[in-house]
């Protein structure tokens, strides 16, 4: 899985990098998405690979932190990337003589450099405030990576502080994108329904697909492991690492796929640069 996940966005930002028709902004966007993937992977590759391939189960509470910070600062631009590509559709169906205008080259960068620095700047409190709480009992993660919710737990002193605060980031930032990505699709789907044809209704909303199954699989898996450390003192553990592989793995994973399959000009660069290779090998 790994493998899939760092190979397939490696290949879809190359792709993006080295096809000039694909200089555009709906791939620019694509291509922070899968940056971020990469991301997100790297952060919990040391930790995973060394519970399953080395059975090595210790990590130092520093680099413990490290961790945390790094996987929740690489979700959260991920939510906000999310929230930008819908923004971005809803452009290239409400006004699509003028999304190259109003999506210009500087408003994606200062999108994509706002996504990054709220990501760092809400994150950076989340190891400060652990590192001054006791940790005393048993300090068992429920997870091969350090996440934010877990390490709280083991916590001996009063975590009130904490909880006030991951909540209040849970909010302002997952819980704004996603109000703002419904919106902008119900402006999408008044939008298509003003189409006369039906199949200038179904054009429209295809291209919309890719990005919904990606909102899905990044939000649900998110949501299902906050309620399950939020409510699921009795559950099995099971549950617990199931959860937390699928919110690890299944976006970066199923991401290049989804685009890959899903958007013709992607599948055709990416074909092309195969073609190319193996033309230079031969």
């Amino acid at each position: 899985m790994y493998l899939i996940a760092l190979l397939g966005n490696c290949t879809i930002l190359f792709v993006i990098k080295t096809t000039s028709i694909l200089h555009e902004p709906q791939y620019i966007f694509l291509s922070m998405l899968a940056a971020t993937d990469v991301g997100l992977s790297v952060s919990t590759l040391p930790t995973v690979l060394n519970v399953f391939l080395l059975n090595h189960r210790e990590i130092e509470f520093h680099s413990c932190l490290t961790q945390m910070f790094f996987i929740h600062t690489f979700s959260s631009m991920e939510s906000a990337i999310l929230l930008a590509m819908a923004f971005d559709r809803f452009v290239a169906i409400r006004n699509p003589l003028h999304y190259t205008v109003i999506l210009t080259s500087p408003r994606i960068i200062r999108m994509g450099l706002s996504a990054v620095v709220r990501g760092v700047v809400l994150m950076v409190p989340l190891p400060i405030l652990l590192k001054r709480l006791p940790f005393c009992k048993g300090v068992i993660l429920s997870h091969c990576y350090c996440y934010h919710p877990d390490i709280m737990k083991l916590a001996c002193g009063p975590v009130k502080v904490n909880i006030i605060y991951g909540l209040s980031l849970v909010l302002c930032s997952f819980g704004v994108d996603s109000v703002f990505i419904v919106i902008s699709y119900i402006l999408i789907l008044k939008t298509v329904l003003g189409i006369a044809s039906g199949d200038g209704q179904l054009k429209a909303l295809n291209t919309c697909v890719s990005h919904i199954f990606t909102v899905f699989i990044f939000y649900v898996p998110l949501i299902v492991l906050a309620l399950i450390h939020r409510f699921g003192t009795f559950t099995s553990p099971l549950l617990h690492v199931t959860m937390a592989n699928l919110f690890l793995f299944l976006t970066p994973v199923l991401n290049p796929l989804v685009y890959s399959l899903k958007t013709k000009q992607i599948r055709s660069a990416v074909c092309k640069v195969f073609k190319d290779r193996r033309s230079l090998l031969k």
